[in-house]
């Protein structure tokens, strides 16, 4: 039995035993009602997935067999009920949540393939249903969580049949197929035990490789770190060490970091298509996550990843400082975070898996684990002041975790940081952090110092257990002064440092043996002193609503953020020895009565409150009897009003003068009566005593004429009927437990080690007495049944003749009856449900039982039901003489809620406290692993109180949920009558004219309708009818609205035919309704009826009612009656009904009896909308025909056969064909269509982003218009399948949408279509205006791609003489639609995009005939655009013949080309040529030599030879050296060039530039594209022209070299390409140019960062010497950019090279200095070589900005002392110094101390500025 359910009050604990049986009685009635031959039978089980949930939360102790009963059937139904989304997320969502719970315990085995089926058939398919986005979201959140549930159960085998099903998807890196592939790769690919023997070195180096194919794209590195971190944790067998520097490589590059003052984000990412992105979603940009898990699992002893892992952190630590933030600190906290809880993670496994021999030698041993924990310190150490909230509570809470681990590690150094903090007290922000750590650390401190077992000898004794307790009491000491009314942080976390630290302690009492230097009778006293002091200064946050509702508490900062206050004062007074309790009780109790404080009622009230919980009896006398008499007395003698329930009440007699009190009576008996109400929440028993006060006092408390009165008695009254009748715990933070090791500690417990066998000892509960139930039925009897009886009598007879006391009385009454019923809760028994077959049935027979109650009974049934009765007479009274009185109809609706809805209230009170545990504080959280005390549990444990706390929500919940399904599951109950009167009362308040009443009454109103769905249908109509009705007013439409734009009313309406069409109808025909806000809540209703639309279930369908005229068809055609244009309703009205046609007609496409007639009418019908003159109808029609039309016969099969021989072509017409042909034969029709299309392109001037995909940027449309029409996602549909990249196809206005309905169309209808299409077409694409040139493309690409039979004639009749006079038209603008129909139409078909489509030969061949000489330049460039868009769509790796022959000839073609005139055409060659050359590369790496045809072998040993690469790399070489020639002679020459254009002497340097920007062209769209992975050697060999062509005279080259260097440096290189890299970097660094050296070093900062795990040593030393070399270079630039390099180098790792550097530096600084004294001339030494030694002496300087290693104080006064130098050297002392000193400062106070006192001086003088006036 689980810990909450055993700590049950025992009345109900006893009760949880029968749940069991109720479990399987539960199972076998699902089972009953699902019978697999009728597939609607699944909508009768939904009614029970709520209740088989309710087991769950409620932890019940079920039997095995019947949950495994349960997930066979649970996932049958799932299967069988494809199409049926709503079906499938309720049952999925529940085969979770059990999978979850109960797959360690099930041996069961689970298919993959059906789950696949599932999500291929609803989310990638072209025709998605008709249900809503909403919906298919979480559809698809349901089946993927249901899979990653399922993924450990699938059988042996799966991983082998998963990874070949989707590795086809990822051979083409750049079709978005590939990003598919990888994310069900991620989500499919089974890391379990069965199917272990798929794993091994080959396949992940196939994924490493696959992995490498994209570069730059987060969501690619994503679904690829996931699945490797999944394989790491798994399978300890694979040995990684091979793959240990590319995997750290990666995991280094994909925290997106700025290196060396480049951007901190990759400049170009890989586009992944926006549905791609959702449905695979990755939440953060940086897969920390899987990061981390992967190098904790990778840590074994003798592995390098602790090697790898800490040089990663050596790289990264920088970036958590405080002062280096910015938007990457998100993933770096993440990081950490994940980090931490892993390895708690891995450390718990191993602990309680130690018999496992095999595993145990991988297992991580104390050296491993401080190896960990060391380098974690590092990052724990920069990120502990972080400004960014998150990391530094995630830094202080992962300190506390490690503490457990390794305390001798993480305490030195919490406790010097708590030190520096204190002494640095300016930070208040340090303080606040270093508290909380201390409050986090504080139980391992307490264990380190209080354990028994003998001290180990490296902590040195036992004095340094002192420091630790010394450091708990100087926290506790301080504490007192954090206590500040000024600044909440602080004193929030100075109170959760005192809660934490009592929360350890086991009792408080004055002779502590382990803190002797503290009295706690003296720390109570100034601790309880600067309590009331805070209270006293404390400001209210707002001014306090004096309406109806403000609580009790609504408090200041200290109750509002967060529960530290109330927690700790609970645990200081439960746990004061006896003598201490009685101190504070004198104190506070003094303080309670001597001051009144209203702006403090919450905190006063539950210092009381804390006082009464831990000894009522003594505080009841000392501190509750006080309050009350001195209420009483002040009470007296006011005027009275008689309304309180003493029946003193004369009505004749009307008082003229209004009787008041005096505003500080009233706030001062306010203030008291509060209090009281707080404090006596757990008084119980111990109230007894003072019955007759309480009573006299609430009865003058209602009985005052000040409604603050009023409202304050109601408070108490509420309370103490909670106090008297509730179950609550008594003994919550009194401790019981005493801890094995440490006997001063209280023992903390985890729920998971529970058992039965061993109980724990469970709290007391406060079991109401039978004098305390007694008295509760007194209380009742008096303000209850009375109160009724008043409300009735004024109701009835009238009785007050002054309407302002009527109004009085009537509130008072009212309150009087709301506080009871909110005071007893459910306690007050519940209606009885009338029976449908007449007999009242015994309850025993319910259909399960959930154990749950609040307290002891009181009252009776009948009770509740004269209530009932008289809440209906008065409502109704209200209704008539009071309805614009808010004040009591929200009293009548609050009392109406609390009688019809039992049991909610206390849900309501469960869910806000549910909000408080989100906050819950690592400082009550033992880590399940405990190395201090070595005891190690199988979860989290925490101390007692907050475990009864816990258990006390359970509790609250069990009886929120006890019988709120009870009866909704059989059909046999219907309500009581009561309930349906309070339900038709409630519905008129949800029509009143104010919205708050509305608001409340809407809430109540849903809540007896989600209990009794039979009640729906009857709402539905009567508030469909206000839409109907022409003269209902506005606030009645919004009513409705408002309710039946609800979940539940909307899903009711799939399976209710009466209400679904009444409904539908009701709302299309709303029209009248003319105010805004009346249209703005019909719209939001409709828009979310669509979202939620879950299709219509089959009975409606079926309805061939004929007595009412609710025939399905009927409803069909008066709804199409509604949708057509002639009709003269507004735009809006036209278009709902269009959608709702549209909705109806898919939801029974698959209806075999219906579909044919009403599919065929509405196809025909939207067709014919497509020329509306309404833009919204035609934008729907488009997504109608893409949904509608289906059957394609006129497309030809794959064999290029017609599908059928001529005489069955007959009966094989489409069923649409006949109804569609008829419209489209019309004259004119397609001009018409196209023209009215064209409107809806807007082509704005600003295009700046590009509108793929859905209806582009119609911005004509308002959100809630859009989102009618935009109904379904475009998923797979959407297109381009390949990413888009290239900026000069410009942002285009083609919406493939349209196409794609054309397309349709074609295939439908034939070759007809074509013909009635033709001069439409011809027409527009010669047209003038832009957006007539868009539906041209569109209809062009939509016929281009519809391979049909007789296509082929077509084209060689107008068609392709249509494209040629496309290519050779003069017009500019459209360019971007025109390639964009070129790529739509040579698109490859199929899920891969390999099937060639039949016109794509025919479309190349015309792209590839040579333009006439005579042409622009414009021309020219667009051909190359429609080029590079054909391509790009091509799939290299499966190229016919022609295709790689047609490469081939336009390789030379573009090689021959390169030098061309215009700038727009080089572009455009540039970015043709990359995509052409990444084919070829593609292509030949996955050549297959099976063909033996003579041409391709000649075509592949043509293309083998790669002469193109050599050109390349070759002329480029020769270009730098005369490009920088000619730019040398520019700047020593400038007269020569006065007369010749640009500044060139000959036409052949500038052939050379113009050639090389061609080059940058392709070298940045080959980045930029993501194809780099196939060219790198080419790039690698273009690297020296870049990077020394950076600054030449021709600034335009010089841009695009700068951004070929951007992109370049955030490229990774691997292997061959490496060393290629390493070598051209070293020779430029040589380079004779001085800019190119600098270049070179500025490319060397991030090269090293990116590669510094796969670089070898060898080349590392090369590089630093190189870098060294040019510290002395002869250019100061050079020299200066070197020292920051090198500085940058060593903090990047490399220690030995480091160190050998540092002490070089020092030697030859020193060497010098000496020098210089013996000789006091300057003449010997050159400045060069002087100014490289001060340089590398200040590079070791700022190589470590925050730290003060040994050596640093020495070379910064070697340092200081060069500032006598001459300049650039004494500029660059007195730099370094400065930044020195800057770097320093927060740490400066205890870092001076390890400099000598000589030292400081130095560095004194040269930081002392010369004195102004000197």
């Amino acid at each position: 039995m689980h810990l909450y359910n055993a700590w049950l009050p025992p009345p109900v604990a006893e009760e949880t035993k029968k749940e069991k049986q109720s479990f399987s009685r539960v199972v076998s009635s699902v089972k009953d009602l699902y019978r697999p031959d009728d597939p609607e039978s699944v909508y009768s089980t939904l009614k029970w997935i709520s209740v088989i949930e309710l087991f769950i939360k409620a932890k019940s102790d079920i039997s095995l067999e019947d949950v495994a009963a349960l997930l066979q059937m649970g996932l049958e139904i799932f299967h069988k009920s494809e199409n049926k989304l709503y079906v499938q997320v309720r049952w999925g969502n529940i085969l979770v949540r059990v999978l979850n719970k109960y797959r360690k315990k099930l041996s069961l085995k689970v298919q993959w393939r059906p789950l696949y089926d599932t999500l291929i058939n609803t989310h990638f398919t072209r025709n998605t249903g008709p249900e809503g986005w909403r919906l298919r979201q979480r559809h698809f959140e349901t089946v993927t969580s249901l899979v990653r549930s399922c993924r450990r159960l699938f059988p042996p085998g799966s991983a082998f049949e998963i990874w070949s099903e989707f590795r086809s998807l990822l051979e083409n890196p750049w079709h978005n197929s590939s990003f598919e592939g990888s994310g069900f790769v991620r989500l499919f690919l089974p890391t379990n035990l069965d199917n272990q023997d798929f794993f091994s070195d080959n396949w992940i180096r196939e994924c490493i490789e696959l992995w490498d194919s994209i570069p730059n794209c987060q969501f690619w590195n994503s679904q690829w770190t996931a699945v490797i971190a999944r394989v790491i944790k798994n399978y300890s067998f694979i040995n990684w060490e091979g793959f240990m520097p590319s995997l750290f490589t990666r995991f280094l590059n994909m925290f997106e970091v700025p290196v060396a003052n480049g951007s901190g984000s990759y400049p170009f990412s890989v586009d992944v298509p926006r549905n791609t992105r959702f449905l695979f979603s990755n939440k953060t940009v940086t897969p920390a996550k899987a990061i981390a898990k992967s190098i904790v699992y990778l840590l074994k002893p003798g592995s390098s990843a602790q090697e790898h892992f800490e040089k990663l952190v050596n790289l990264l630590e920088q970036y958590y400082h405080p002062s280096n933030g910015g938007r990457w600190t998100y993933s770096l906290e993440r990081f950490l975070f994940y980090l931490v809880i892993t390895f708690q993670k891995r450390l718990q496994h191993e602990q309680q898996n130690t018999d496992n021999n095999r595993l145990a030698e991988l297992y991580l041993a104390k050296s491993e684990r401080s190896a960990f924990i060391k380098v974690m310190l590092r990052l724990i150490d920069r990120g502990q002041y972080s400004k960014n909230e998150h990391l530094s509570e995630t830094v202080a809470a992962a300190t506390s975790i490690l503490s457990y681990v390794e305390p001798s590690l993480v305490l030195p150094f919490l406790a010097s940081r708590f030190q520096m903090a204190l002494e640095t007290m300016t930070a208040t922000h340090q303080l606040k952090t270093a508290v909380m750590s201390v409050a986090f650390a504080g139980r391992s401190l307490f264990f380190t110092s209080l354990s028994t077992p003998d001290k180990p000898a490296e902590l040195g004794g036992g004095s340094s257990d002192d420091v630790y307790v010394d450091l708990l009491m100087i926290s506790l000491s301080n504490a007192l002064l954090g206590m500040d009314a000024n600044d909440p942080p602080k004193t929030l976390a100075t109170l959760q440092l005192i809660g934490s630290i009592f929360s350890n302690m086991a009792i408080l009492d004055d002779e502590l043996a382990f803190m002797p230097m503290i009295r706690l009778s003296e720390w109570l006293d100034e601790f309880l002193c600067r309590l009331f002091s805070l209270l006293q200064h404390l400001e209210p946050n707002s001014v306090v609503n004096e309406g109806l509702h403000s609580s009790a508490t609504s408090g200041t900062f200290l109750v509002e953020d967060g529960p530290y206050y109330y927690c700790m004062l609970e645990i200081l007074l439960g746990r004061l020895s006896k003598s201490l309790y009685n101190q504070a009780l004198k104190k506070i109790s003094k303080f309670v009565r001597s001051n009144i404080l209203p702006g403090a009622i919450a905190e006063v009230g539950l210092l009381c409150c804390a006082l009464v919980h831990s000894n009522p009896e003594e505080a009841v006398v000392h501190l509750v009897e006080p309050i009350l008499l001195s209420v009483m007395s002040s009470l007296k003698g006011t005027p009275v009003t008689g309304f309180g329930g003493r029946g003193l009440l004369d009505a004749s007699v009307s008082t003229k003068a209004k009787p008041s009190l005096s505003p500080a009576l009233e706030t001062a008996i306010d203030y008291q009566l509060k209090i009281l109400s707080v404090a006596i929440n757990y008084g119980g028993p111990a109230l007894l005593r003072c019955q007759d006060q309480f009573k006299e006092a609430i009865v003058s408390a209602f009985d005052s004429p000040s409604w603050k009165v009023n409202g304050a008695g109601d408070h108490l009254l509420r309370s103490l009927l909670g106090s008297l009748i509730l179950y609550y715990p008594i003994d919550q933070y009194k401790c019981t437990l005493h801890h094995s090791a440490a006997a001063a500690l209280e023992e903390w417990i985890s729920t998971k080690d529970y058992s039965d066998s061993a109980p724990l000892k469970g709290p007391k509960w406060h079991i109401p007495s039978d004098e305390e139930v007694q008295f509760a039925n007194e209380l009742l009897i008096l303000h209850f049944e009375s109160a009724l009886d008043d409300l009735l009598r004024i109701c009835q007879n009238k009785i007050h003749s002054d309407p302002g006391n009527e109004k009085e009385h009537l509130k008072v009454t009212l309150l009087r009856i709301d506080s009871v019923l909110q005071g007893v809760l459910s306690c007050l028994p519940d209606f009885c449900p009338s029976s449908r077959n007449g007999m009242i049935e015994d309850s025993s027979h319910t259909s399960f039982l959930i154990a749950g109650a609040t307290g002891a009974s009181v009252g009776s049934i009948q009770l509740r039901e004269k209530a009932a009765d008289v809440m209906h007479a008065a409502c109704k009274y209200l209704l008539e003489e009071k309805s614009d009185d808010s004040i009591l109809l929200i009293l009548i609706i609050r009392i109406m809620d609390a009688l019809g809805n039992y049991g909610s209230l206390e849900y309501d009170e469960w869910s806000n406290h549910k909000q408080a545990w989100k906050l819950e504080s690592a400082a009550i959280i033992e880590p399940p692993i405990n190395f201090i005390v070595s005891s190690h549990s199988k979860g989290k444990r925490r101390p007692r109180w907050a475990l009864i706390d816990k258990a006390y929500m359970h509790s609250t919940w069990r009886s929120s949920q006890s019988s709120y399904h009870l009866f909704r599951t059989s059909g046999n109950f219907s309500p009581s009558d009561h309930v349906t009167l309070l339900m038709d009362d409630l519905l008129k308040l949800s029509l009143h004219s104010y919205e708050t009443v509305r608001v409340l009454a809407g809430k109540s109103l849903l809540k007896i309708i989600k209990r009794w769905p039979s009640l729906i249908s009857k709402c539905v109509l009567s508030l469909t009818e206000n839409l109907r009705n022409p003269s209902s007013p506005e606030y009645e439409v919004l009513g409705s609205c408002a309710v039946l734009s609800t979940q539940t009313v909307l899903k009711h309406l799939t399976t209710d035919p009466k209400a679904f069409s009444s409904f539908l109808l009701g709302i299309l025909s709303s029209s009248h309704h003319e105010t805004l806000k009346a249209q703005k809540a019909i719209n939001e209703l409709f828009v979310k009826y669509n979202i939620h639309f879950a299709g219509v279930s089959r009975s409606i369908i079926r309805t061939v009612d004929r007595t009412d005229g609710l025939d399905f068809a009927n409803l069909v055609s008066q709804i199409g009656s509604l949708s057509f244009d002639s009709t003269s309703l507004h735009w809006r009205y036209n278009l709902m009904a269009n959608r709702v046609l549209l909705l109806l007609a898919m939801a029974c496409q698959n209806d075999p009896n219906f579909s044919s007639t009403i599919v065929s009418e509405t196809a025909g019908h939207f067709l014919k909308n497509l020329k509306s003159q309404l833009p919204q109808t035609r934008i729907l029609a488009i997504s109608a025909l893409n949904t509608l039309l289906k059957d394609s016969p006129y497309k030809m099969s794959p064999d290029d056969q017609p599908m059928f021989s001529e005489n069955l072509q007959e009966n094989t017409k489409s069923s649409l064909e006949g109804a569609l042909r008829e419209i489209f034969k019309e004259e004119g029709f397609f001009s018409e269509t196209l023209n009215s299309l064209s409107h809806v392109h807007i082509i704005t001037d600003a295009d700046g982003t590009s509108s793929r995909g859905n209806h582009g940027n119609t911005s004509f449309q308002s959100l809630a218009d859009k989102s009618i029409t935009r109904f379904y996602f475009d998923f797979s549909a959407s297109w381009p399948r390949t990413p888009s990249w290239i900026s000069l196809l410009g942002s285009d206005t083609f919406y493939s949408n349209f196409a794609r309905i054309f397309k349709r169309l074609i295939q439908e209808c034939g070759i007809p279509v074509l013909l009635a299409l033709k001069s439409a077409l011809e027409e527009f694409a010669k047209a003038k205006e832009r957006a007539k040139q868009c539906v041209a493309a569109e209809a062009l690409a939509g016929v281009l791609h519809s391979d049909v039979n007789g296509l082929l004639e077509e084209w060689d009749n107008w068609m392709m003489v249509l494209l040629q006079n496309v290519i050779l038209a003069q017009s500019v603008e459209s360019i971007p639609e025109w390639v964009a129909c070129i790529r739509y139409a040579v698109t490859g078909k199929g899920k891969h995009g390999t099937k060639i489509p039949l016109l794509r030969k025919q479309i190349l061949k015309c792209l590839l005939t040579p333009l006439p000489p005579t042409v622009t330049s414009s021309i020219v460039a667009k051909r190359y655009a429609f080029i590079s868009a054909a391509l790009i769509e091509i799939s290299p790796q499966k190229m016919p013949l022609t295709e790689i022959q047609l490469h081939n000839e336009l390789l030379n073609e573009l090689l021959g080309n390169m030098c061309h005139s215009s700038a727009q055409v080089r572009e455009a060659i540039g970015v043709t040529l990359s995509v052409l050359c990444s084919n070829i590369r593609l292509y030949m790496s996955s050549v297959q030599y099976h063909s033996h045809e003579r041409e391709i072998i000649d075509v592949d040993s043509q293309l083998k030879e790669e002469n193109w690469v050599q050109l390349l790399t070759e002329r480029a070489s020769e270009l730098v050296v005369n490009i920088q020639n000619s730019s040398l002679c520019d700047i020593l020459n400038p007269s020569a060039d006065a007369d010749t254009p640009n500044g060139y002497q000959n036409g052949d340097s500038q052939d050379d530039v113009k050639w090389m920007e061609t080059l940058f062209h392709f070298i940045i769209s080959t980045l930029k594209s993501g194809r780099s992975s196939y060219l790198l050697d080419v790039i690698v060999g273009l690297l020296y022209p870049v990077i020394s062509l950076q600054e030449t005279s021709n600034k335009d080259l010089s841009t695009l070299a700068k951004a070929a260097f951007e992109l370049l440096k955030w490229r990774v290189l691997w292997g061959p390409h490496l060393q290629e890299a390493v070598s051209v970097i070293l020779s430029s660094a040589n380079d004779f140019n001085w800019r190119t050296r600098s270049a070179t070093l500025t490319y060397l900062r991030t090269f090293m960062f990116r590669h510094t795990f796969i670089l070898p040593n060898a080349d590392k030393q090369k590089i630093w010497k190189t870098v060294e070399k040019l510290l002395q270079d002869s250019q100061v630039e050079v020299r200066e950019h070197a020292a920051a390099v090198l500085a940058g180098l060593m903090k990047g790792g490399d220690g030995d090279l480091a160190r050998e550097f540092r002490e070089r530096a020092y030697m030859e600084a020193n060497a010098i200095k000496r020098r210089r004294k013996q000789r006091s001339t300057t003449a010997g030494q050159p400045i060069a070589s002087v100014h490289g030694a001060v340089l590398a002496l200040a590079a070791s300087v700022l190589s470590v900005p925050y730290d003060m290693p040994s050596w640093l104080p020495d070379h910064v006064t070697l340092l200081a002392g060069f500032c006598g130098e001459p300049s650039p050297v004494k500029s660059t002392v007195t730099k370094a110094v400065a930044e020195f000193r800057r770097t320093h400062a927060d740490t400066w106070n205890f870092q001076k101390d390890s400099f000598t006192e000589e030292q400081l001086e130095v560095l004194a003088d040269i930081s002392s500025s010369s004195s102004y006036f000197a």
